[in-house]
């Protein structure tokens, strides 16, 4: 390979370091410094430009996911991935899929960083597991246990939170921005599951709740009480992650993103707010 289609390959290169590490600026980080060793390197021998450039961004984002774990034990409240849009409006296309939902995410977060980079590099990417065992450090064979163990969360997870179709989503969602904006609390109880989670990243910057808010009457009370100095200009929908969200706006700019998770039966499980503005710059 001696010319590099940059261009093309730039959403799998971000994809793969985003999807790690669960954050926009770092996954933006990753694609500067990817871009520079490639410049930099000799391709000659390079067969799969794709599958290489992306090996690269997981060693990249391998070593900050192992640092990041320590920021994250120190983070004031909840940590969110930060919201990434997605879709036609999105300021740069990336490749959507389920792995870049805020739900499958956190699902990710619980698993170890050998455990997502194997399952990232090989699932989502198809990088075969001699490559996967590059950035590991450890055997084609390791590897392929560690993508295994990974896929086996991530599937028993989907299997204990079946979703809502497409067209179900849109329906509550649209009821839920409404119930919301009107602070209609016997509404919002409806729509909400009894057992559903509400939870807020405000990193410390903005307030917001500290820890998670469980049970529909409660997460509905917090939603329709907020004080009127807190209260929108407007809700916007927004893409995120490959998912319909809620952009929630004032002054003219964006003060939290929620994005919410709605179970086959058409309620509300698991409301998640970014309200810290570190991390909602990009949108």
């Amino acid at each position: 390979m001696d010319d590099l289609d940059w261009a093309a390959h730039r959403p799998a290169v971000f994809g793969a370091a985003y999807r790690l590490l669960g954050s926009v600026a770092e996954a933006e980080d990753v694609v500067q410094d990817v871009w520079l060793r490639a410049e930099a390197a000799d391709r000659s021998d390079v067969a799969d430009p794709r599958a290489w450039l992306v090996t690269i961004a997981a060693r990249l984002s391998y070593n900050v996911l192992k640092s990041a774990r320590v920021r994250r034990e120190a983070y004031t409240g909840p940590w969110l991935p930060e919201p990434l849009p997605t879709g036609s409006d999105a300021a740069d296309q990336v490749i959507a899929d389920e792995s870049v939902g805020t739900a499958m995410l956190l699902v990710m977060e619980e698993l170890t960083p050998p455990e997502r980079v194997a399952f990232v590099l090989h699932d989502v990417f198809d990088v075969p597991f001699d490559q996967v065992a590059g950035v590991l450090g450890n055997s084609a064979a390791a590897s392929r246990k560690l993508a295994s163990r990974a896929r086996k969360r991530v599937a028993d997870a989907r299997d204990q939170h079946p979703k809502a179709t497409r067209t179900e989503r849109e329906r509550v969602l649209t009821a839920f921005r409404a119930a919301t904006e009107q602070g209609d609390f016997d509404q919002l109880v409806k729509l909400l599951h009894p057992d559903a989670v509400y939870v807020a990243d405000g990193g410390g910057k903005v307030v917001a709740s500290r820890r998670p808010v469980v049970g529909a009457a409660r997460i509905a009370r917090l939603l329709a009480r907020v004080p009127a100095h807190y209260r929108a200009e407007r809700i916007d929908f927004i893409e995120i992650g490959g998912e319909a969200a809620l952009a929630t706006y004032r002054d003219g700019r964006v003060i939290w993103v929620d994005t919410v998770e709605i179970a086959d039966d058409g309620r509300i499980t698991a409301v998640r707010r970014v309200a810290n503005p570190e991390k909602l710059g990009h949108i």
